[in-house]
């Protein structure tokens, strides 16, 4: 029988009706080639699709199933807000418990705003920066993914005085002109733009650890040195933390690397893993937001009770148990030791990237510290290597470009597991025999 055959008839049926067949594009596979792989259910840290195969997910919906799939915790909390309704359009004093939450964890966020969605989150911090220092441009940084909010899908221009090109059609030149592009890690380049744009940029938005790049570290004094220059220049830093926001810590990653920004946009993990967002920052800034202020930002499911009653369960768990990251942390830095073993040994060029349960395996010998860097990566082994791990039951991100992620399901046995998995995928994606 063959392995995907449901889900080849369901990607037919899909791209009927749905462009491209799926709801989000890293799901076509078309960075990997192949049939996109149909899940049906998930338990702890194993993914089931309809043709009856398990994987080990080390996606774990890109981040927010830090305590593994259909977790008890979450689902009896969802279970029991079902009973009052699905949305009241209205305040509830939930909503109320999980800015308490997320204020107390994060030291930088004394005001908080509820939205749906990461892009909504950061499409409202970058309005509200502009709002509150009556400037227009933004920077933003090459390979850092904040959302499809126009702003953000902005190419990079040929140098720090030249514009940059809408990445997306639909996009119009009025947004390219007040979006600039820095490289990560690169100090440098960001005091260019400042130079070449005084007086005239509103914010910088940064990943503070990336995973859209696949996994990238901010090096010695890098966000030191943006948080310096926003300083100077008057400029909003935001860190874009929809990733990292209590994955990386219960403080997110501007704990662990204890660097405070002005705003901070958060995302599915503060809803247990169902959709939701948020921003907050300095009281004086989220005091431009309506109805206070005068930036406009609204929304009916803004604080959806179903969501954030999950939300606080996860979130008042992390609170009560910070050895949830040692566990996690602990897990991912074995698996990766695991696996520069068995790059050692075969002598092929990969590298990996690492913080905290985070990781990627980059398929260059160079050591990822920007875009250019992850573009060095040989895209064509990455692809053989992404289907013999599903041959052999490890489901990664189907793209070289995104981070993998960890989740207390996981144990050492499944560690094994992805570890044995990795060595027969990357023999084969190198011809080794």
């Amino acid at each position: 029988m063959e392995r995907y055959k449901n889900s080849k008839i369901l990607f037919e049926r899909a791209q009927k009706m749905i462009p491209g067949g799926v709801n989000s594009p890293v799901r076509a596979f078309n960075a990997v080639g192949g049939t996109p792989i149909f899940m049906k259910s998930a338990l702890g840290a194993w993914l089931y699709d309809h043709d009856g195969n398990a994987y080990i997910d080390l996606i774990n919906s890109w981040g927010p199933m830090i305590l593994g799939h259909a977790n008890p915790i979450i689902e009896d909390a969802i279970v029991e807000a079902l009973k009052d309704s699905v949305s009241y359009g209205a305040p509830t004093e939930k909503e109320i418990v999980m800015a308490e939450l997320i204020t107390s964890m994060f030291t930088s966020i004394e005001k908080v705003r509820l939205v749906s969605s990461g892009t909504e989150a950061t499409m409202a911090a970058i309005r509200v920066a502009r709002g509150f220092t009556q400037k227009n441009k933004i920077i933003k940084f090459e390979g850092c993914y904040h959302g499809h909010g126009d702003s953000f899908l902005i190419a990079a221009g040929s140098g720090a005085l030249t514009m940059g090109t809408p990445d997306s059609a639909g996009i119009t030149q009025g947004v390219a002109q007040d979006t600039l592009t820095a490289t990560y890690n690169d100090l440098d380049s960001v005091e260019k733009l400042i130079q070449a744009n005084p007086k005239q940029i509103a914010c910088m938005i940064v990943e503070p650890v990336v995973g859209n790049m696949g996994c990238v570290l901010p090096e010695s004094g890098f966000l030191e040195g943006l948080r310096s220059l926003c300083d100077l220049h008057e400029i909003v830093l935001i860190f874009d933390e929809v990733m990292t926001g209590f994955r990386l810590s219960s403080g997110g990653a501007q704990k662990r690397l204890n660097i405070k920004p002005d705003l901070t946009t958060l995302g599915k993990i503060i809803g247990g893993g169902l959709p939701v967002g948020a921003y907050g920052g300095k009281a004086e800034i989220m005091n431009c937001v309506s109805p206070v202020g005068k930036v406009y930002q609204a929304g009916t499911l803004s604080g959806n009770p179903i969501t954030v009653s999950a939300g606080i369960a996860m979130l008042s768990y992390l609170k009560k148990n910070q050895d949830v990251y040692d566990q996690i942390d602990s897990t991912t830095t074995q698996l990766c030791q695991n696996l520069q073993n068995i790059i050692n040994r075969l002598g092929i060029p990969c590298s990996i990237n690492q913080m905290g349960s985070m990781y990627s395996l980059f398929f260059t010998d160079k050591k990822v510290k920007n875009f250019t860097d992850a573009k060095t990566s040989d895209l064509n082994k990455f692809s053989i290597y992404f289907h013999e791990m599903l041959l052999n039951d490890v489901y990664l991100a189907p793209a070289q470009f995104e981070s993998l992620f960890i989740s207390t399901a996981i144990d050492t046995d499944l560690v094994e597991k992805i570890t044995e998995a990795s060595e027969i995928s990357l023999k084969k994606a190198f011809g080794i025999s």
